[in-house]
């Protein structure tokens, strides 16, 4: 029997609440690959949409509901959920279709007394003509962490660091649907050739990036895995701010390199463009699926001679590593909170978890340092915002390690130098990821 969007999309919710599963494996099994295109967008865009924006729909439902959310059956509460973002989010959906189908939900779901209620609620809300109750908070972070739907301990850390107007430009840009971004391999083709070739395979709508010019992207499109372009190894799926995270270790042919972290191989192969195809990189990560991953992508965009991908713990690098390496990239396990606006669901990964990740972050760089030959470059990286797992750590493991010192590095305009050898992407200001970039040079020759 065929399985509708809301449906699917209730399905996916249900999961993630039960099982904490990321949200693109679980979307993987709740839209299924015989549903119609159409429904499989809505169900996608519905899943996602709820865990961008739940706490403000929860702040909807407590406003018009005579049950607090916190009363209410799990299952009853991810109906209202999704039905209330169509309501107010969707603006393609009408009002009848979205309390209609949350009544049908209800009634499938859960039980005739529930489905009162979401026809209630839901009625309610449609009378309410856009009219909506404004969020009545006792702080800032309290404000923000219900509109923007982030978790009021991490809204607390990002005012701290960066103030309330550009941190409420950052929780806005989070809940924002990007387009797929990609870089293309330039050592098959030009990027007006891959253009070319997206607009006559039928890609909704694909550009150039406006100051990177091998990345672009590409807009309403769904598996770019599927495109004729992909699979001949014209481009590889690579947000901006990871091209640029690249571009400051300044790469050049025939050097020698080590992507500590490399899976899915994303800065590995921008490292491959950067020298040319001439040199070696050896690709390492902790398991045999993901060094799998980057050997199948290497060998996809015709880079298995230059890239060698092997299993091996970034915090334990082997003896044969010491001093072997020009250049050495460790982009590290992080918190994720940069990447927010493509996996709305990192979000709500627990305080407690994101405390333990500048001891491992710190341990993985002082490992890959030892991988840099003297005179060599360590380029410390990652997706979050926080300075905990920024800055701190780089400033920590420079007190460890008086041979490196920050080196000054330049990106493209409108970035330009960067004296201080560390950088934050904004990513609301370029639509990119937001991204952390710390450049170290070994003393020696």
């Amino acid at each position: 029997m065929p399985v509708g969007a809301r449906d699917a999309a209730l399905a996916a919710l249900i999961a993630w609440r039960r099982t904490g599963r990321h949200a693109d494996h679980i979307l993987k099994t709740a839209v299924r690959p015989d549903m119609d295109s159409r429904d499989a967008a809505l169900a996608t865009q519905i899943f996602y949409g709820v865990l961008q924006n739940m706490a403000y729909c929860d702040h909807l439902i407590n406003a018009f509901s005579t049950v607090r959310t916190t009363r209410l059956e799990p299952q009853v509460l991810d109906i209202l959920r999704l039905s209330v973002y169509q309501l107010v989010f969707l603006e393609k959906i009408p009002a009848s279709a979205a309390v209609s189908e949350g009544v049908r939900l209800a009634k499938k779901h859960s039980n005739p007394r529930a489905a009162g209620l979401v026809n209630a609620v839901l009625r309610k809300i449609a009378a309410s003509g856009g009219s909506l109750p404004p969020v009545r908070a006792s702080s800032p972070a309290e404000r923000l962490s219900i509109e923007k739907s982030h978790p009021q301990w991490l809204v607390e850390e990002l005012l701290r660091q960066f103030g309330p107007e550009e941190t409420e430009a950052l929780l806005q840009a989070n809940n924002a649907t990007p387009p797929v971004y990609a870089t293309v391999n330039t050592l098959r083709a030009a990027r007006e050739q891959v253009l070319d070739a997206l607009e006559r395979e039928g890609a909704r709508r694909a550009e150039g990036y406006p100051f990177l010019e091998d990345s672009v992207a590409i807009y309403g499109q769904g598996k770019v895995e599927a495109l004729k372009a992909f699979r001949e190894g014209l481009l590889f799926v690579q947000d901006p701010a990871a091209r640029l995270c690249v571009t400051a270790a300044g790469l050049k042919p025939g050097m020698r390199v080590l992507d500590a972290c490399a899976a899915p191989g994303g800065k590995s192969f921008a490292a491959a463009l950067d020298m040319r195809g001439e040199g070696a990189i050896v690709s390492c990560d902790v398991s045999d699926k993901k060094a799998a991953l980057i050997r199948d992508g290497a060998r996809r965009l015709g880079l298995e001679r230059l890239i060698s991908a092997r299993v091996q713990d970034a915090t334990c690098l082997p003896e044969e590593f010491k001093d072997a390496f020009d250049a050495v990239l460790a982009d590290v396990p992080c918190s994720g909170f940069g990447v927010i606006r493509k996996k709305p669901d990192i979000r709500y990964k627990p305080e407690w978890e994101v405390g333990l990740l500048p001891e491992v972050q710190l341990k993985i760089i002082s490992s890959a340092a030892r991988a840099v030959r003297p005179g060599g470059v360590l380029l410390y990286s990652t997706c979050t915002l926080l300075r905990r797992e920024n800055e701190d750590v780089a400033r920590a493991f420079l007190d460890e390690n008086p041979d490196f010192k920050p080196e000054p590095f330049a990106l493209p305009e409108p970035f330009g130098d960067v004296p201080e050898g560390m950088f934050t992407l904004l990513g609301h200001k370029h639509d990119m990821d937001n991204f952390f970039i710390c450049r170290l040079r070994r003393a020696g020759k």
